[in-house]
């Protein structure tokens, strides 16, 4: 017999709610295409449309399932978006739901960059480009912002945890702490809160008309698991292995190992391994080695390239397919340009995305196993709420860069900053930015339609200065 909460609008009858498939397959591949149409933003903007489609919307998943799935996602290297998409695809779908979601996150991405890369190449030097660009960087920063403030008033349920949040910001912004060591200390500090202080860990009460205090239509029970085995490891890891490192042999077999094929495949399959933290956290390291180490690029083509990735789906690593993009088309090695550079892109795309599948099927079950054990669940809830800290530094990084023309970094001590060069500020850009927060905040205007408008006012900005 059907629950009467089944009976809603969008419900999930409990008959249908089998352990592979909690959701009808055409269903959630409807949804995550729809999702991957909206991931613009960072992984701020995407956690909260994945939190708004699956969570309020849907009501597919509970909030506090959801933010386990996400606090696990934060201790593994890789784009934590795209690896939170594949462990809810897996909870609803099994390890289809979980290939399809990851999947669809990127692909919007992959194909709308390809085409940008094209474009840039072409055109990069034009003023219309240009102009693009400089309204849709704003844009992103009012949108990174509305992210921050709807992950941090969901996660951000205590002054405690509050906190928390500011002194991983503070570790991260002032003293250049290494990400890994903040996810540490905030998963031990959550761990003490729920040992001397467990009331500054329970869930806030639900406030206001969002829905927000409506139990999910699947029941945690019904959501998809399997148990961990040694064989199972063993299986997934032979083939993720095999899959990951195919087409690099093979590209190092037909071209040598001197090509620029095989040397980006070695390169972004390092880099997949250590960003730990999002894409900010290796996007130092990956600039330095392509402008000076390989001359993939010039170091304002890094920049133009991180906006080209905020401004279109999907994750911000997608960056690395920009620069491998440029960096085999200079250098075709007797080939087509244009094949080369495509050829160059898809690489190193396989290479950074593999992975993520990889860890999230190897690891979720194990995750699962401990979803019951406080001081776990306590650690993951202090790495949640010191993700919103993680996130309100990569938007302060990013607004730094598009507000101004000049940023330094000074320090004495331990203390390290990031100070804008007042002098170089870009007015238009700071109209822009103060428009976008209008749309998003006042207004309420879709992610779509305010990046649409500002683009427009960013073509309007360049054909003034134009003339």
């Amino acid at each position: 017999m059907t629950s009467q909460r089944a009976s809603e609008p969008g419900a999930i009858p409990r008959e249908a709610s089998v352990p592979r498939d909690v959701v009808p397959f055409r269903t959630a591949l409807r949804t995550w295409f729809a999702i991957s149409l909206q991931t613009f933003g960072g992984p701020a903007g995407q956690i909260a449309v994945m939190q708004r489609a699956l969570v309020e919307e849907k009501r597919w998943i509970g909030q506090q399932r959801f933010n386990h799935a996400l606090s696990y996602c934060m201790l593994l290297p890789g784009p934590e978006a795209q690896q939170l998409a594949i462990y809810t695809g897996w909870l609803l779908n099994g390890t289809r739901g979980g290939l399809a979601a990851g999947t669809l996150f990127v692909l919007p991405g992959v194909v709308a960059l390809l085409a940008l890369s094209a474009l840039y190449v072409a055109y990069g030097s034009t003023a219309a480009v240009t102009g693009l660009f400089a309204g849709l960087a704003p844009a992103v920063v009012a949108i990174v912002a509305q992210a921050v403030w709807r992950v941090g008033r969901r996660s951000l349920t205590h002054p405690a945890l509050v906190a928390l949040a500011v002194l991983s910001f503070a570790a991260l912004a002032l003293f250049a702490v290494p990400f890994p060591l903040v996810i540490v200390a905030a998963g031990l500090i959550g761990w003490l809160l729920a040992r001397y202080a467990p009331h500054t860990l329970r869930p806030a009460a639900a406030h206001g008309s969002d829905g927000d205090d409506r139990a999910p239509l699947i029941s945690d029970d019904a959501l998809h698991t399997e148990a961990p085995s040694r064989r199972r490891t063993g299986r997934i890891l032979g083939i993720g292995l095999l899959l990951w490192g195919a087409p690099l042999v093979t590209v190092a077999l037909l071209t040598g190992t001197g090509s620029v094929f095989t040397t980006q495949g070695v390169f972004f399959s390092g880099t997949a391994l250590v960003t730990f933290g999002g894409a900010y956290a290796v996007l130092a390291y990956v600039a330095q080695q392509a402008v000076q180490t390989y001359g993939w690029l010039g170091p304002g083509e890094m920049v133009r390239g991180l906006a080209l990735a905020e401004t279109t789906p999907g994750p911000l690593i997608m960056v690395v397919q920009f620069v491998a993009f440029l960096g085999a088309y200079r250098d075709p090695g007797g080939l087509d340009p244009w094949a080369t550079a495509l050829l160059g892109a898809l690489l190193t795309t396989w290479v950074t995305f593999v992975p993520c599948f990889l860890f999230i099927f190897l690891g979720a079950p194990y995750i699962e196993r401990l979803r019951g054990n406080r001081s776990v669940s306590a650690a993951l809830t202090g790495i949640t709420t010191a993700v919103v800290g993680v996130i309100a530094n990569l938007g302060l990084y990013f607004a730094f860069h598009t507000l101004f023309k000049e940023v330094d970094e000074t320090g004495s001590g331990p203390l390290h900053l990031l100070v804008p060069d007042l002098a170089s500020i870009r007015p238009s850009a700071l109209a822009i930015t103060a428009a976008a927060l209008l749309m998003i905040f006042r207004l309420r205007w879709s992610v779509l339609r305010t990046l649409g408008v500002c683009a427009a006012l960013g073509l309007a900005s360049a054909a003034v200065q134009a003339l």
